[in-house]
């Protein structure tokens, strides 16, 4: 009989983990690919009152949403909904989708990713959020990690509704 060493274990305590900011939202780091075999990856956002996430869809990923706290948001295809605690959605790669505080208090939400790798993609505009104009614009960002951004035309009345920034 052989025994084989236990998979490593991740352990992220309440209010732990990596921080950054993202612009309008913040990030949280969780878990990363590299603690789930690439399986997948978590993240939290705060979004302050008046916060959006534009328009944007994955090539790559599916991302799954659990609001936390206050009240977030989202349209994805065709679709809008608002979610207050305990509320989940799918937002399915190749679909148009935006995220936004849609209340008077800050939010807060989980999200999940699968497979792993963007959340390098959060960490990358984090550090170069971080670092100040002068550290360049990433411009190439986007495109290494699939991430096409849209400008669709319903996203001025969401912005109007909700008093959201521009």
């Amino acid at each position: 009989m052989t025994t084989s060493e236990p998979p490593p274990l991740t352990v992220v305590q309440p209010g732990g983990g990596r921080v950054g900011e993202l612009g309008d939202i913040g990030v949280h780091f969780k878990l990363w690919g590299e603690d789930t075999g690439g399986a997948l990856a978590v993240v939290e956002h705060p979004f302050p009152v008046g916060a959006l996430v534009a328009p944007h869809l994955h090539t790559r990923e599916d991302e799954y949403s659990i609001v936390l706290d206050g009240e977030i948001g989202f349209r994805s295809g065709d679709r809008e909904v608002v979610l207050g605690p305990g509320g989940y959605i799918t937002k399915p790669r190749g679909e148009l989708h935006a995220m936004w505080n849609a209340g008077a208090v800050p939010a807060r939400m989980i999200e999940i990713i699968t497979p792993a790798g963007f959340e390098h993609f959060f960490r990358e505009v984090a550090e170069l959020i971080a670092a100040g104009p002068a550290a360049g614009q990433g411009d190439d960002l986007a495109e290494r990690y699939g991430l096409q951004f849209g400008d669709p035309e319903w996203l001025p009345g969401i912005v109007e509704r909700y008093g959201l920034n521009t």
